[in-house]
């Protein structure tokens, strides 16, 4: 192990989980990420421990590719420094997986192969997953545009309503548009059902769409679990969120904006097992519920990366900077797993507090988060001390109070 080895964190994107990874690095090393995205957005703006570098066109073939050559080339060229890759976004994630094998001839790339990737990102198939694995999911129905087209949907579904609805392709949903489009649906009616379903192909969405089984209770049944996979397949940490309150405006319904930590032996052998069986490798982050039916926590999905909320992690003590390049950089041989269970629990919080005591649901969980907030346990991914410029704590204050509007137009709509 050679903790003098001298490295650059290369980030994907300029959203808040590129913040979150940066301000990982950061606080765990002292370093300042370079970051290459499309677009420049809100949270990485005008900060101090990240260079936000724009290439129109970036998030897509073959601008990507041709950029990483040319960036190896002529920019990240020092035998003596080693360059970390980290996508913090599904396309860019898919981007690394598929060039892997290039990308690894100048980069650290610490994703999975593609035909893996390919596997678990549709969500069709990671259920196919599940079942080999004995992973419990919710009652699922696949639906294509061939069935729509054939008049097969006219049948009744295998379960009743409400059902959610949602993409197997998250890539290609982003490419899309049509009236009352949303990140995902809870359908109440038939009619609701069918309208739906047709818009959809008509925008021209071709990949599967999900549609479920909905499992009651509200946004504190869910949980979410981020893990850090070593090269030689060793979980080398794990750590469980609670969340307690879900953006519910239609393009982000489903992202977390208050999650507190929570430890479960059950769910963390279970995904350490899955995990190591598959050969999985680099971050990787569960969605799943409490069915209160049965008993479970349901898995909806694997994202091939640390969720956009996973600031949470480092927030309460496991930096997850430091698991990468402990791994990945400077070759630290694993020796145990980490499972996350903070000594000192840390309310994350990707809202205003204002926000939080409002609309989240009004139970022991909350009222255990209001304890943490009173005692100052409680902190945000943006929001960091060490790079607070004027410019830039004028920007986060903005960015976060458009959530109280948010929260007053959409939420009873997501309620209801």
């Amino acid at each position: 192990m050679n903790e003098k080895q001298k490295f650059v964190p290369i980030l994907l994107g300029s959203d808040i989980n590129v913040y979150g990874m940066s301000r990982s690095f950061h606080e765990a090393y002292g370093i300042v990420s370079e970051a290459y995205a499309g677009l420049q957005l809100a949270p990485t703006k005008y900060s101090k421990i990240v260079n936000v570098h724009i290439v129109p066109g970036f998030d897509k073939d073959p601008v990507f590719i041709e950029q990483m050559r040319e960036l190896a080339k002529n920019t990240y060229n020092d035998p003596a420094t080693k360059y970390l890759l980290i996508a913090c976004g599904d396309g860019y994630a898919e981007l690394v997986s598929q060039h892997k094998e290039e990308l690894s001839k100048w980069f650290i790339c610490p994703y999975i192969d593609f035909e893996l990737l390919q596997r678990l990102i549709s969500k069709v198939s990671f259920y196919d997953i599940c079942e080999k694995y004995d992973l419990p999911y919710p009652n699922t129905f696949i639906i294509t545009e061939e069935m729509l087209e054939a008049g097969k949907l006219k049948q009744d579904l295998p379960f009743d309503f409400p059902v959610a609805l949602k993409p197997a392709n998250s890539v290609e949903w982003l490419s899309i548009d049509f009236e009352g489009r949303k990140k995902a649906f809870i359908l109440d009616t038939r009619d609701e059902f069918d309208t739906i379903i047709e818009r959809i192909y008509q925008a021209g969405y071709t990949s599967e769409m999900i549609a479920q089984d909905f499992i009651p209770g509200d946004d504190s049944n869910m949980r979410v679990l981020n893990a850090y996979v070593d090269q030689h397949h060793h979980v080398r940490m794990m750590c469980l969120g609670h969340p307690l309150l879900e953006d519910p405006s239609p393009e982000a319904i489903g992202n977390y904006v208050a999650i507190m930590p929570e430890y479960n032996e059950k769910i963390y052998q279970t995904i350490k097992s899955f995990l190591e069986k598959i050969n999985y490798t680099g971050f990787a982050n569960f969605d799943m519920k409490y069915d209160p039916r049965d008993g479970e926590y349901k898995l909806f999905e694997i994202n091939l990366r640390q969720g956009r909320s996973s600031f949470f992690v480092t927030l309460n003590g496991f930096n997850l900077a430091q698991y990468v390049t402990e791994d990945r950089v400077f070759e630290k041989p694993f020796t145990e797993t980490v499972y996350g269970k903070a000594e000192k629990a840390m309310l994350w919080m990707g809202v205003p507090k204002g926000v939080f005591v409002k609309f989240a649901r009004d139970n022991a969980d909350k009222k255990q988060a209001l304890e943490l907030i009173k005692k100052n346990q409680w902190g945000t991914t943006v929001f960091y001390k060490n790079d607070m410029s004027l410019m830039r704590w004028i920007l986060m204050k903005y960015m976060f109070s458009k959530y109280k509007g948010r929260f007053d137009l959409f939420f009873k709509e997501k309620e209801g």
